[in-house]
Protein backbone atom coordinates (compact mmCIF):
# COMPACT_ATOMS: atom_id res chain seq x y z
CA UNK A 1 0.00 0.00 0.00
CA UNK A 2 0.94 3.57 -0.88
CA UNK A 3 0.92 6.44 1.85
CA UNK A 4 1.42 9.76 0.85
CA UNK A 5 2.39 12.23 4.03
CA UNK A 6 2.65 15.63 3.91
CA UNK A 7 4.63 17.55 7.06
CA UNK A 8 6.85 13.90 7.39
CA UNK A 9 9.35 16.16 8.73
CA UNK A 10 7.90 17.14 12.23
CA UNK A 11 7.43 15.49 15.22
CA UNK A 12 4.93 12.92 14.40
CA UNK A 13 5.76 12.21 11.06
CA UNK A 14 9.51 11.52 11.94
CA UNK A 15 8.14 8.65 14.34
CA UNK A 16 5.28 7.83 12.21
CA UNK A 17 7.16 6.99 8.74
CA UNK A 18 9.80 4.82 10.09
CA UNK A 19 6.97 2.96 11.85
CA UNK A 20 4.98 2.52 8.72
CA UNK A 21 8.27 1.32 6.72
CA UNK A 22 9.28 -1.12 9.29
CA UNK A 23 5.58 -2.81 8.38
CA UNK A 24 6.60 -2.21 4.14
CA UNK A 25 4.30 0.46 3.57
CA UNK A 26 5.30 2.44 0.83
CA UNK A 27 5.80 6.58 1.87
CA UNK A 28 6.21 9.21 -0.04
CA UNK A 29 6.40 12.76 1.64
CA UNK A 30 5.56 15.90 0.77
CA UNK A 31 7.79 18.62 1.57
CA UNK A 32 9.01 22.29 1.05
CA UNK A 33 11.99 21.40 0.11
CA UNK A 34 12.38 17.56 -1.17
CA UNK A 35 16.18 16.15 -1.50
CA UNK A 36 15.72 12.30 -1.69
CA UNK A 37 14.07 10.48 -4.08
CA UNK A 38 10.77 9.55 -1.89
CA UNK A 39 9.98 13.33 -1.45
CA UNK A 40 7.86 15.66 -3.84
CA UNK A 41 6.97 19.19 -3.75
CA UNK A 42 4.42 20.93 -2.13
CA UNK A 43 3.88 22.34 -6.02
CA UNK A 44 4.53 19.48 -7.51
CA UNK A 45 1.73 17.73 -5.39
CA UNK A 46 -1.11 20.69 -5.80
CA UNK A 47 -0.78 21.19 -9.01
CA UNK A 48 -1.28 17.61 -10.21
CA UNK A 49 -1.79 15.00 -7.61
CA UNK A 50 -3.78 12.81 -10.37
CA UNK A 51 -0.12 11.90 -11.60
CA UNK A 52 0.82 10.34 -8.02
CA UNK A 53 -0.36 7.15 -7.46
CA UNK A 54 -0.93 6.48 -4.23
CA UNK A 55 -3.74 4.88 -1.64
CA UNK A 56 -3.77 7.17 1.55
CA UNK A 57 -3.10 10.36 1.85
CA UNK A 58 -1.91 11.63 5.90
CA UNK A 59 -2.20 15.25 6.26
CA UNK A 60 0.39 15.97 9.21
CA UNK A 61 1.52 19.41 8.06
CA UNK A 62 0.21 22.50 10.31
CA UNK A 63 0.99 25.49 12.95
CA UNK A 64 1.63 24.08 15.94
CA UNK A 65 0.22 25.87 18.99
CA UNK A 66 3.10 28.83 19.33
CA UNK A 67 2.58 28.96 23.82
CA UNK A 68 4.36 32.51 23.69
CA UNK A 69 1.61 34.20 21.64
CA UNK A 70 4.26 35.73 19.07
CA UNK A 71 2.58 34.02 15.77
CA UNK A 72 0.66 35.88 13.30
CA UNK A 73 -3.19 35.04 13.13
CA UNK A 74 -2.86 34.90 9.50
CA UNK A 75 -0.32 32.04 9.34
CA UNK A 76 -2.51 29.67 11.30
CA UNK A 77 -5.14 30.23 8.99
CA UNK A 78 -3.15 29.97 5.64
CA UNK A 79 -1.51 26.87 7.16
CA UNK A 80 -3.67 24.70 9.29
CA UNK A 81 -7.15 25.55 7.37
CA UNK A 82 -6.16 26.50 3.91
CA UNK A 83 -3.47 23.65 3.05
CA UNK A 84 -5.53 21.25 4.62
CA UNK A 85 -8.19 22.51 2.20
CA UNK A 86 -6.03 22.36 -0.79
CA UNK A 87 -5.32 18.81 0.16
CA UNK A 88 -8.48 17.74 0.66
CA UNK A 89 -9.47 18.99 -2.96
CA UNK A 90 -6.86 16.93 -4.30
CA UNK A 91 -7.96 13.82 -2.49
CA UNK A 92 -10.72 14.03 -3.55
CA UNK A 93 -9.73 14.10 -7.27
CA UNK A 94 -7.34 11.22 -6.78
CA UNK A 95 -7.51 7.39 -6.70
CA UNK A 96 -6.63 7.43 -3.16
CA UNK A 97 -9.19 5.76 -0.98
CA UNK A 98 -8.36 7.25 2.67
CA UNK A 99 -7.58 10.66 4.02
CA UNK A 100 -6.74 10.92 7.36
CA UNK A 101 -6.27 14.75 9.13
CA UNK A 102 -4.45 14.84 12.25
CA UNK A 103 -6.34 18.03 13.87
CA UNK A 104 -6.25 19.11 17.98
CA UNK A 105 -8.81 18.66 20.57
CA UNK A 106 -7.98 22.75 20.53
CA UNK A 107 -10.52 22.86 17.63
CA UNK A 108 -13.00 21.75 19.53
CA UNK A 109 -12.30 23.18 23.60
CA UNK A 110 -9.70 25.19 25.36
CA UNK A 111 -10.93 24.06 29.08
CA UNK A 112 -12.83 20.47 29.77
CA UNK A 113 -15.43 19.83 32.13
CA UNK A 114 -15.16 15.91 32.89
CA UNK A 115 -14.02 14.01 29.83
CA UNK A 116 -14.18 15.56 26.67
CA UNK A 117 -16.40 13.47 24.15
CA UNK A 118 -16.65 13.64 20.17
CA UNK A 119 -20.17 15.15 20.52
CA UNK A 120 -19.14 18.50 22.44
CA UNK A 121 -20.33 21.40 19.91
CA UNK A 122 -17.11 22.96 18.84
CA UNK A 123 -16.25 26.50 20.40
CA UNK A 124 -12.15 27.08 19.74
CA UNK A 125 -10.88 30.46 21.61
CA UNK A 126 -7.68 30.91 20.61
CA UNK A 127 -6.12 31.04 16.22
CA UNK A 128 -4.54 27.69 16.67
CA UNK A 129 -7.94 26.26 17.81
CA UNK A 130 -10.08 28.50 15.48
CA UNK A 131 -7.84 27.70 11.91
CA UNK A 132 -8.20 23.46 12.75
CA UNK A 133 -11.84 23.40 13.08
CA UNK A 134 -12.17 25.55 10.15
CA UNK A 135 -10.32 23.11 8.48
CA UNK A 136 -12.53 20.38 10.05
CA UNK A 137 -15.64 21.95 8.95
CA UNK A 138 -14.65 21.89 5.46
CA UNK A 139 -13.83 17.96 5.59
CA UNK A 140 -16.89 17.10 7.61
CA UNK A 141 -19.52 19.09 4.92
CA UNK A 142 -18.10 17.72 1.59
CA UNK A 143 -20.05 14.35 0.43
CA UNK A 144 -17.32 11.84 -0.15
CA UNK A 145 -18.00 8.45 -2.83
CA UNK A 146 -18.40 5.33 -2.07
CA UNK A 147 -15.27 3.77 -1.90
CA UNK A 148 -13.46 6.90 0.15
CA UNK A 149 -12.85 7.35 3.95
CA UNK A 150 -12.04 10.56 5.72
CA UNK A 151 -10.54 10.30 9.37
CA UNK A 152 -10.18 13.66 11.48
CA UNK A 153 -7.86 12.53 14.48
CA UNK A 154 -7.96 14.97 17.20
CA UNK A 155 -5.23 13.75 19.64
CA UNK A 156 -4.08 15.66 23.01
CA UNK A 157 -0.82 16.59 23.94
CA UNK A 158 1.81 13.89 22.16
CA UNK A 159 5.08 13.11 23.18
CA UNK A 160 7.54 10.78 22.50
CA UNK A 161 11.32 10.79 21.28
CA UNK A 162 11.85 14.13 19.94
CA UNK A 163 9.33 15.41 21.98
CA UNK A 164 9.75 19.50 22.51
CA UNK A 165 7.41 21.51 25.02
CA UNK A 166 6.32 21.20 28.33
CA UNK A 167 7.97 18.19 29.15
CA UNK A 168 11.30 18.80 28.32
CA UNK A 169 10.67 22.04 30.89
CA UNK A 170 9.49 19.58 33.63
CA UNK A 171 12.52 17.37 32.58
CA UNK A 172 14.92 20.32 33.21
CA UNK A 173 13.13 21.43 36.36
CA UNK A 174 13.86 17.66 38.02
CA UNK A 175 16.95 17.08 36.27
CA UNK A 176 18.89 20.31 37.64
CA UNK A 177 16.95 19.42 41.36
CA UNK A 178 14.95 22.77 41.23
CA UNK A 179 11.53 22.69 42.92
CA UNK A 180 8.80 22.43 41.29
CA UNK A 181 6.23 25.34 42.55
CA UNK A 182 2.92 24.35 41.29
CA UNK A 183 2.05 21.25 42.91
CA UNK A 184 -0.82 22.96 44.55
CA UNK A 185 -2.54 22.48 41.11
CA UNK A 186 -3.40 18.76 41.73
CA UNK A 187 -5.36 18.41 37.89
CA UNK A 188 -6.05 15.79 35.34
CA UNK A 189 -4.94 15.68 32.67
CA UNK A 190 -4.46 13.19 29.30
CA UNK A 191 -1.75 12.37 27.10
CA UNK A 192 -1.09 10.73 23.73
CA UNK A 193 1.85 8.66 23.60
CA UNK A 194 3.42 8.47 19.79
CA UNK A 195 3.47 4.59 19.79
CA UNK A 196 -0.12 4.58 20.13
CA UNK A 197 -0.49 6.99 17.36
CA UNK A 198 1.06 5.56 15.40
CA UNK A 199 -0.19 2.23 16.25
CA UNK A 200 -4.33 3.70 15.67
CA UNK A 201 -3.33 5.48 12.82
CA UNK A 202 -1.88 2.04 11.03
CA UNK A 203 -5.06 0.31 11.91
CA UNK A 204 -6.99 3.37 10.15
CA UNK A 205 -5.05 2.24 7.41
CA UNK A 206 -5.41 -1.95 7.64
CA UNK A 207 -8.77 -2.32 8.26
CA UNK A 208 -11.04 -1.03 5.33
CA UNK A 209 -14.49 -1.65 7.13
CA UNK A 210 -13.17 1.12 10.19
CA UNK A 211 -15.50 3.90 9.62
CA UNK A 212 -14.37 7.45 9.19
CA UNK A 213 -15.27 10.47 10.88
CA UNK A 214 -13.94 12.58 13.83
CA UNK A 215 -12.03 10.62 16.65
CA UNK A 216 -10.47 11.94 19.47
CA UNK A 217 -6.77 10.16 20.03
CA UNK A 218 -4.90 9.78 24.08
CA UNK A 219 -3.84 7.30 26.28
CA UNK A 220 -6.07 5.45 28.33
CA UNK A 221 -5.28 6.68 31.87
CA UNK A 222 -5.31 10.80 32.36
CA UNK A 223 -2.08 11.82 34.87
CA UNK A 224 -1.45 14.73 36.74
CA UNK A 225 1.37 16.93 36.77
CA UNK A 226 2.69 16.00 40.21
CA UNK A 227 2.56 12.39 38.79
CA UNK A 228 4.49 13.10 35.79
CA UNK A 229 7.07 14.93 37.94
CA UNK A 230 7.64 11.95 40.07
CA UNK A 231 7.86 9.66 36.56
CA UNK A 232 10.71 11.74 35.72
CA UNK A 233 12.08 11.87 39.20
CA UNK A 234 11.76 7.76 39.40
CA UNK A 235 13.54 8.09 35.87
CA UNK A 236 16.15 10.28 36.37
CA UNK A 237 17.01 8.12 40.10
CA UNK A 238 16.01 11.54 41.72
CA UNK A 239 13.64 12.59 44.31
CA UNK A 240 11.33 15.35 42.96
CA UNK A 241 10.61 18.24 45.13
CA UNK A 242 7.48 19.11 44.96
CA UNK A 243 6.41 22.76 46.41
CA UNK A 244 2.49 23.47 47.23
CA UNK A 245 2.89 27.64 46.45
CA UNK A 246 0.17 29.67 46.09
CA UNK A 247 -1.98 29.22 43.47
CA UNK A 248 -2.86 33.12 43.51
CA UNK A 249 0.92 33.60 43.91
CA UNK A 250 1.89 31.42 40.95
CA UNK A 251 -1.01 33.30 38.57
CA UNK A 252 0.84 36.80 39.20
CA UNK A 253 4.17 35.33 38.43
CA UNK A 254 2.77 34.11 35.50
CA UNK A 255 1.12 37.39 34.33
CA UNK A 256 4.45 39.10 34.93
CA UNK A 257 5.74 36.41 32.32
CA UNK A 258 3.10 37.42 29.86
CA UNK A 259 4.61 40.92 30.17
CA UNK A 260 8.67 39.70 30.50
CA UNK A 261 8.27 37.04 28.00
CA UNK A 262 9.32 34.45 31.00
CA UNK A 263 9.33 31.02 30.49
CA UNK A 264 6.27 30.86 33.41
CA UNK A 265 3.35 32.36 31.86
CA UNK A 266 -0.33 32.55 31.26
CA UNK A 267 -0.57 30.05 28.86
CA UNK A 268 2.32 27.63 29.89
CA UNK A 269 0.69 27.62 33.47
CA UNK A 270 -2.43 26.84 31.92
CA UNK A 271 -1.34 23.62 30.09
CA UNK A 272 0.96 22.65 33.03
CA UNK A 273 -2.16 22.86 35.51
CA UNK A 274 -5.29 22.98 33.89
CA UNK A 275 -7.92 19.52 33.98
CA UNK A 276 -8.07 18.45 30.31
CA UNK A 277 -9.58 14.70 30.16
CA UNK A 278 -10.13 13.48 26.58
CA UNK A 279 -12.04 10.24 26.22
CA UNK A 280 -11.01 7.94 23.50
CA UNK A 281 -13.39 5.23 23.78
CA UNK A 282 -14.80 6.05 20.54
CA UNK A 283 -11.67 5.17 18.57
CA UNK A 284 -11.29 2.01 20.86
CA UNK A 285 -15.01 0.81 20.04
CA UNK A 286 -14.10 1.27 15.90
CA UNK A 287 -10.98 -0.21 16.89
CA UNK A 288 -12.19 -3.54 18.73
CA UNK A 289 -10.46 -2.95 21.72
CA UNK A 290 -10.47 -2.44 25.54
CA UNK A 291 -7.02 -0.82 25.86
CA UNK A 292 -4.24 0.76 24.14
CA UNK A 293 -1.01 -1.09 23.51
CA UNK A 294 1.37 1.34 25.45
CA UNK A 295 0.23 2.57 29.06
CA UNK A 296 0.21 6.15 29.82
CA UNK A 297 3.17 5.90 32.29
CA UNK A 298 4.95 3.88 29.99
CA UNK A 299 4.58 5.57 27.27
CA UNK A 300 5.75 8.65 29.85
CA UNK A 301 8.81 6.64 30.61
CA UNK A 302 10.04 6.16 27.19
CA UNK A 303 9.83 9.85 26.43
CA UNK A 304 11.94 10.73 29.41
CA UNK A 305 14.76 8.34 28.56
CA UNK A 306 14.77 9.33 25.26
CA UNK A 307 15.93 12.83 26.47
CA UNK A 308 19.21 11.62 28.50
CA UNK A 309 20.38 10.30 25.58
CA UNK A 310 20.17 13.10 23.62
Amino acid sequence: MSILISGSNGFVGSNLVPYLQEREYLIKSVTRSPIKCDEISWEVFLENTSAINYDVFIHLAGKAHDTKNTTDEKEYFDVNSDLTIKSFNLFLQSPACTFIYLSSVKAVADTVDGALTEDVKPNPQTPYGQSKQKAEDYLLNHPLVSHKRVFILRPCMIHGPGNKGNLNLLYKFVQKHIPYPLAAFNNQRSFLSISNLNFIIERLISDPTIPGGVYNVADDEPLSTNAVITIIGQVNGLTPRLWKVSKEFIRLIALIGDKLHLPLNTERLKKLTENYVVSNDKIKKALCIDHLPVSSPEGLITTIKSFSIR
